[in-house]
């Protein structure tokens, strides 16, 4: 029989639309404003995934099986039953209900997140593929079944733990929890990463890899881009090349025995540092959509984008003060460079990275975007 996946003693706030997700987002999470495109933008504690904090359940025997690191069931057994116990004291679970890819081999998936995560659930309702996108009328009408779990709590900390944060692979019951990180990362790869076992499993690979569609004269190609994070896959795959060009994934795609591929996702998560209409004029469009999410994006006081914000002046870190603040910088730092005890070339080295507990005079340059297909420029038609 297959597992049924954790259920919560809670309130089920069961696959709420967009909007009613922005008003939990405005309502429940810190660290948020509104941008002058009308949609909004978080200020993550975390700038990036943190492998060093991911384990898979496994016995100590069985370490060498696997690239990162592991914890024991019993300790993670513990921690999950503390998680339990913040869900229950928080009360209300956002639920998510979609697929990873479309057609036969799709994954069907359950995020479920506390309250202060409604953003994040937001920002993965976009990128992955609906019920209604991949099932038949007669699924439809009955209760959904996930393959994969993931349990996403940003605001309960594992003390026990490095970082106090912990991100928990149960490969056996397809479920990953998620303990502390605010980051959206984390919910995307906690599916994605389940999926690469369960493809390798089935004898496919899923390749970090963007694909388009191509047309050139009488002659129309798929073509994948691979690289590593940060290379260039998203700002290639949203470029043209040939006569025309469709985007189809942005990042990850499944190649099958005997060639076929498919794709993982709904939308673009996209970096934003640097972001310019004339250098990359699809994505631009698509980050400033009202439709959009974003995520450690610089704001000016209009609510305006500076997407190539780095060095911040005591003025710009007086306003944003409190969000600092809220997201790890030391109050006593913040205070001091305000009002102008401490100057920046003081507290950064010759090279412009700052010194430790001064992270905040100088802009993160992991800004991200959240993008649906749907606010894509000719994005290619899944169904033809």
């Amino acid at each position: 029989m297959a597992y049924e996946g954790p259920r919560y003693e809670v309130e089920i706030i069961d696959n709420p639309d967009q909007e009613r997700l922005r008003r939990l987002t405005l309502e429940h999470t810190p660290a948020v404003k509104r941008t002058a495109y009308g949609n909004l933008d978080k200020i993550s504690r975390n700038k990036a995934r943190m492998a060093k904090y991911t384990y898979v359940i496994a016995p100590s025997s069985e370490k060498a099986n696997y690239s990162g690191n592991t914890i024991e069931p019993e300790r993670a057994t513990k921690l999950i039953a503390e998680q339990r116990a913040y869900i229950a004291q928080r009360g209300r679970l956002i639920q998510i209900d979609g697929y990873l890819g479309i057609g036969e081999e799709a994954v069907a998936v359950r995020w479920l997140y506390t309250p202060e995560g409604a953003n994040i659930a937001a920002m993965q309702q976009i990128l992955a593929f609906p019920r209604a996108r991949v099932e038949s009328p007669e699924q439809l009408a009955a209760p959904f079944r996930p393959h994969f779990h993931i349990v996403y709590t940003p605001g309960f900390f594992a003390e026990e733990m490095p970082g106090r944060q912990a991100i928990l692979v149960d490969l056996e019951k397809w479920t990953t929890y998620i303990m502390g990180p605010d980051y959206f990362g984390e919910s995307k790869k906690g599916a994605l990463r389940m999926l690469n076992d369960w493809v390798y499993q089935k004898g496919g690979l899923v390749l970090h890899a963007g694909a388009k569609a191509v047309h050139l004269h009488d002659r129309s190609v798929t073509m994948t881009i691979m690289g590593l994070s940060g290379t260039g896959k998203t700002t290639t795959t949203f470029s043209k090349q040939g006569e025309r060009t469709q985007p189809i994934q942005d990042d990850m795609v499944v190649l099958w025995p005997g060639g076929k591929c498919t794709i993982t996702e709904n939308g673009c998560f996209a970096k934003t540092f640097g972001l310019s209409p004339e250098t990359e004029p699809v994505i631009y469009a698509g980050t400033t959509d009202e439709k959009a999410w974003l995520e450690n994006v610089y704001l000016e006081e209009d609510g305006s984008a500076d997407f190539s914000k780095e060095a911040l002046t005591p003025e710009e870190v007086a306003r944003w003060r409190d969000i600092l603040i809220e997201t790890g910088a030391p109050p006593e730092n913040v205070a001091a460079y305000i009002e102008g005890k401490v100057p920046f070339e003081t507290v950064v080295d010759a090279h412009g990275i700052p010194k430790d507990g001064w992270d905040f005079v100088v802009w993160t340059q992991n800004g991200r975007s959240i993008i649906p297909m749907s606010a894509i420029e000719n994005a290619a038609d899944f169904d033809h």
